[in-house]
């Protein structure tokens, strides 16, 4: 790093810093994995370290050789012809020459050379899969590149594993430079241009942008740097082409390079990482469209079966309207047909009349009213385990289509929460259908409404039946009624008296008609819309954690997906910043 930097820089390092900084949060709510939240940790603290410059390559490139050529030591690094370790060796500025293995396997070694003050080199072991393990050590090394130097060899360019490889490479957006290493292995100049073309090529379609290439002898560059004759030494210096390489890496990279590329090679990790979470955050906003779906459903069929139960209550209700409807007009026509002159005989036998009057205008009274209250009862508890049903569909057909999309793919806590909530949630649906008792719900409901009615009308009630609780709501109003005409034919001298006797008697039982049907309508309506707000609340509070989950995660990644969309748009107008500082 630069030890000093004027304001433009030190500008855009700070915005490097937060927007690194700022990428945290984003990532975790979308639980990225340890290796992905490491790799940004890194790419944090890449911007303090010195300039690591990452030698890649197969394990028979000729890297470790290519290095000992580039720093003038034979055998600073060990070479052979096969993987013979899994370390990465680093190579630093120090007083004197030396090598040593570190406490976490790495072997620092360290050269008393100018430029090492500035750069380290980084030799990391093969690319290719002979041995697994080297090129995972590689892949987890090379993100903390500042710049990657990819050396393939002139006998066989670009391998099937090299290739494999710089597409990863392309995946955390480094800047590389390619070496085509051992041309003293190629007979003519032609055929090394051939080469070097090829690898040109290839190197443009894999990476992209205008790729520089060089082609070197490392053997020949070592050689030049040992052999004592001077004229020796320029020969196989001018052989190996080895100072273009060189000079890029002495004189080009200078301090203003590298601080640009310290800074961009952060930001090409951070790019990486919020276009790959970008892409999380879109897959699930687009999976939880099903499961806001879902929910949208199950809140608009809570609404239409709260509207259905509403209006199917009204026509319940009015079957016990028409069972007192019936009785008013029997009790019009009784009166119409008995309180005349003609039937005095019955008028003034107040116990006949009530025989007469329990019989024609009472009749079946209270068995229709607890029929109708029955069916009414039955029809409410019918709908409560109905709804309960509807639900369970609702998100068994939801849990079959998740469990589908996610075979093989459970991997993260949002996915199981998900699947969680559903199994909860349908499980809950399923135990109260299958406990549901429908003999006692509604022997439940029944007291509730009967406890109701006699409450409103003042009375004590033990075991009877709604039917009969009616009947002893009429039974005072039978007594005074008949007792009333009795009194009437009694005191009758003429035909006044008896028609408004029969006028208030009718008015007298219209009145306690109209007092039943309110007390029967108060006491069901209320008892209706205590069972719909407990079926309702029951079925809510039962699908709620999943709502919850569902509606809260649509909201937070809708935000995630913004911030990682401003953080990209950031990312890029600091990556134009920063590829103009030269």
């Amino acid at each position: 790093m630069k030890p000093v930097l004027d304001a433009e820089e030190q500008a855009l390092f700070g915005e490097a810093v937060g927007l690194l900084s700022d990428l945290r949060d984003p990532l975790t709510a979308l639980e990225a994995t340890p290796e992905d939240l490491d790799r940004l940790r890194q790419a944090i603290r890449q911007l303090s370290e010195p300039f690591l410059l990452v030698i890649v390559g197969e394990f028979n490139s000729g890297k470790s050789a290519f290095i000992n050529a580039l720093l003038g030591e034979e055998r600073l690094l060990p070479e052979g012809v096969t993987p013979t370790t899994a370390r990465i060796s680093i190579v630093s500025y120090g007083e004197s020459a030396g090598v040593r293995e570190d406490v976490d396997g790495t072997n620092r070694a360290t050269l008393p050379l100018d430029w090492l003050r500035e750069i380290r080199l980084v030799d990391t072991p093969g690319t290719n899969a002979i041995l697994q393990q080297h090129q995972r050590i590689t892949e987890e090394f090379v993100p903390r590149a500042d710049l990657v130097l990819f050396v393939t060899s002139a006998d066989r360019p670009f391998a099937e594993s090299e290739r494999l490889f710089l597409e990863r490479i392309r995946a955390w957006g480094k800047k590389v430079l390619f070496v085509v290493n051992k041309i003293d292995l190629i007979g003519t100049a032609a055929e090394r241009e051939e080469i070097r073309a090829y690898v040109e090529e290839n190197a443009r379609r894999l990476i992209g942008g205008d790729p520089i290439v060089f082609s070197v002898s490392s053997l020949a560059a070592q050689r030049a740097k040992s052999e004592a004759p001077h004229a020796t030494r320029e020969a196989l210096w001018t052989e190996s082409q080895f100072a273009p390489l060189e000079t890029y890496i002495l004189t080009s990279l200078d301090e203003r390079e590298r601080l640009r590329l310290k800074i961009a090679n952060p930001l090409g990790v951070a790019a990486n990482l919020t276009a790959q979470y970008l892409v999380r955050a879109v897959e699930r906003q687009f999976s939880l469209q099903e499961d806001l779906r879902t929910v949208q459903s199950l809140h608009a069929q809570q609404a239409a079966y709260e509207a259905d139960m509403r209006r199917e209550f009204k026509y319940h209700l009015s079957h016990i309207d028409n069972v007192l409807f019936g009785l008013a007009e029997r009790g019009n026509r009784f009166f119409e047909e008995t309180v005349r002159l003609q039937r005095v005989a019955d008028l003034i036998n107040s116990d006949r009349l009530r025989v007469l009057f329990e019989r024609e205008v009472m009749a079946d009274t209270a068995t229709q009213v607890e029929l109708a209250t029955r069916d009414l009862i039955d029809w409410m508890v019918d709908q409560d385990i109905h709804q309960w049903q509807a639900v369970d569909q609702q998100l068994l057909r939801r849990a079959a289509l998740y469990e589908d999309q996610l075979v093989g793919h459970v991997n993260t806590r949002f996915d199981s929460h998900r699947q969680a909530l559903l199994e909860s949630v349908g499980r809950s649906a399923r135990e109260t259908i299958q406990s549901y008792d429908h003999e006692a719900e509604a022997r439940q409901m029944a007291e509730s409404v009967q406890k109701a009615v006699a409450q409103t009308a003042l009375m004590e009630v033990g075991a009877v039946g709604l039917g009969a609780l009616t009947i002893t709501l009429l039974a005072s109003t039978v007594a005074d009624v008949t007792g009333l005409l009795a009194a009437g034919a009694l005191a009758t001298l003429g035909l006044y008296v008896l028609p408004r006797r029969r006028r208030k008697a009718q008015r007298d039982l219209k009145e306690a008609i109209d007092g039943l049907r309110e007390r029967l309508t108060h006491s069901l309506t209320s008892q209706f819309e205590h069972e719909l707000h407990r079926s309702l609340s029951r079925v809510q509070s039962a699908v709620r954690p999943y709502t919850h989950f569902v509606e809260s995660q649509a909201t937070a990644l809708s935000a995630v997906e913004a911030e990682l969309r401003s953080l990209q748009r950031r990312n890029s107008e600091l990556s134009e910043a920063v590829a103009r500082m030269r």
